[in-house]
Order: C-alpha cells, then structure tokens, then sequence
C-alpha cells in the first residue's frame, strides 16, 4: 500500500508526499522497494558484496548440533524433517550467523536452503547467495538458442524450485522449472525428442530443454510480454488470454500484475520479475529497470489458436 499510495499522490502533483513514501522501502529488496526506487529516479542494482564468509566461521557454524541433524535428514533425503531443524536453528542466530550458515548450505549443494536463509538478513546481504547461477553452461546454451532473456529464465526457477533438482509439487510438476507431465510430452514433441521418457524430466539438461522452450513458447505466444508469459507460466496460458481479452485499453505490466484475480499468479509474477531484474544487474553488471521489464500489456488478439498449447495449471 505504501507504494501504491506514493503514486497516488504522484498523480495528483503531491510530489513531496509520494517521494516521502518512496524513498521509505526503495532500500527493501522486493517487488514494490525496486519500483519506489525507480519512481525516486534511480535503476535497480545489486548491493555491495560484504566481507566473506572465512574457514573459522565456516567451521565453527559446521559444529551446530542442529545444523548437523539437519544435514543429515538432508542426506536421507527427508527434505520436511531437515527443513524443521534448519530454521529451528536461524532463530537463535545474528545476522552473520545467518550468512555463515547459508554458506554451508551452499558447502553442502543445499542452494534452496541457501536462498532461503540468507533471504533472511536485513542489515548485511550477500546476493550471491541470494541469486545463485547454477548450471549456466546449460543454461546460456539454451537460453541463447532461443533468443530468450536467461536473467528471466534463472528468476522463474528461482521462484519454482529454489533449484531443487527433484522437487515435485504437490500437481506433479516436477525438476528445476517444475514442469507438468503433459507439458513435457508437449514440449518434447514439438522440439523433436522422439526417445524422451517421463522421467528425464528430473534430467537437468532436459528439464531446462523443456521448460525454456516451453517458457518461449507461452512468450510468443502472449506477445512477447514477460508478465504475461509468466502468469501463463503458472496458471496456464488460458487464463492471462483471458485476462488480456478483458482489457479495454492498454495497462501498465505493474497495474495488470497487481490486478491478476488469482492470489498465487498475482504473487508469483510479482517475484518472478522481481527476481529476474536482479538477476539481470548480476548478469549484465549493470543497473536494470523493473518497470521495463513489465513493460505494457495491451489488449489484441493472440497469434496461436487457444488449443495450440496445453493449460499448464499449476493449481
């Protein structure tokens, strides 16, 4: 509310109010903190790296029976149990700590509980743990085969899986960009994976195969508007033709994302672009604009039949 009711006051000339609320949350890492820090006439870049992580620390924070039980579960795979014991443990913790213990868990290949934990500071950040680039070999070799933008292909599975190689939701999509049974099968037709079989889908190559072109598909399809593709990419393609088709004239992407009737594809666009901007300065070392990234999402036709491509719901 913050931000909306800074723009607000913009648009009736109430200039002084709105940089007031603006400038409140532009230091917030997040969706509506990366806008305020465009209306207060600045891009989006990524903070100062802090000091490293050292071996003392690391070893030290190796040594907490907590985190210890918990990398254990890990270890057998009892992914609930291990997560309990993990954020038992954050709770006791300073800052520094956090950032320490995020560390071992990227020691230990564990990059959702990572993220997860070092999403948790405030005061001190480390964005490299934050937005880890995994696989960028697979990934630049297909995202450059496409065409498709890899910052927004390495936000989308930041917010799918946390780069869990195997995670399953709970509809049965599954790997890295958390792709349907359907739409694997889909997708390996269309792009001429004759010998593909359900379970690759946990392959690493193929599940970022199928889910960037599957995700270029939704892309052109819808225009080549990212905020489209994206809820597409979550609720399926049916329902933002839906939406755009309702729209009487052309709305700005941070208005239409804001106004998704679905609480979870509202959220999930929000923090797939939010994410992608980051990733963005990461990749490009150099600041990038959120709102042109959301650009405009106007009200024309689709170029592809409605039975063109499967509804990938993901609810």
């Amino acid at each position: 509310w913050t931000y909306w009711l800074g723009r607000a006051y913009k648009a009736e000339g109430r200039n002084d109010e709105a940089g007031k609320l603006f400038s409140s949350i532009a230091d917030q890492h997040h969706f509506y903190g990366q806008l305020a820090t465009e209306e207060s006439g600045r891009k989006i870049g990524v903070p100062p790296a802090g000091r490293p992580v050292s071996a003392e620390e690391l070893a030290q924070t190796e040594k907490n029976p907590g985190l210890q039980r918990a990398l254990r579960f890990y270890s057998m795979n009892l992914r609930t149990e291990g997560t309990r014991e993990w954020n038992w443990e954050l709770r006791r913790m300073t800052e520094r700590q956090i950032l320490v213990a995020a560390e071992l868990a990227r020691q230990n290949q564990l990059l959702d509980r990572m993220v997860n934990t070092s999403d948790r500071t405030r005061g001190e950040t480390d964005f490299g743990q934050r937005f880890p680039t995994p696989f960028s070999d697979s990934m630049y070799r297909m995202t450059s085969s496409l065409g498709l933008d890899m910052a927004w292909v390495y936000g989308l599975i930041r917010q799918e899986s946390r780069f869990v190689m195997t995670a399953k939701s709970h509809v049965g999509a599954s790997g890295l960009m958390q792709i349907m049974p359907a739409t694997a099968r889909y997708v390996a037709k269309k792009i001429g994976l004759s010998d593909f079989l359900p379970h690759q889908v946990n392959d690493i190559d193929t599940n970022i195969q199928l889910g960037t072109n599957y995700l270029n598909m939704v892309l052109t399809d819808l225009g080549g508007s990212q905020a489209l593709a994206s809820a597409a990419y979550n609720a399926g393609p049916g329902r933002p033709r839906a939406w755009r088709a309702k729209l009487s004239k052309p709305v700005e992407g941070a208005i239409f994302a804001e106004t998704i009737p679905f609480q979870e594809t509202r959220g999930y666009v929000k923090n797939v672009l939010s994410n992608a901007t980051y990733y963005a300065a990461i990749l490009e070392k150099k600041p990038q604009s959120l709102k042109a990234r959301l650009g405009v999402v106007v009200p024309k036709g689709m170029s592809a039949s409605d039975a063109d491509l499967p509804d990938d719901r993901k609810f």
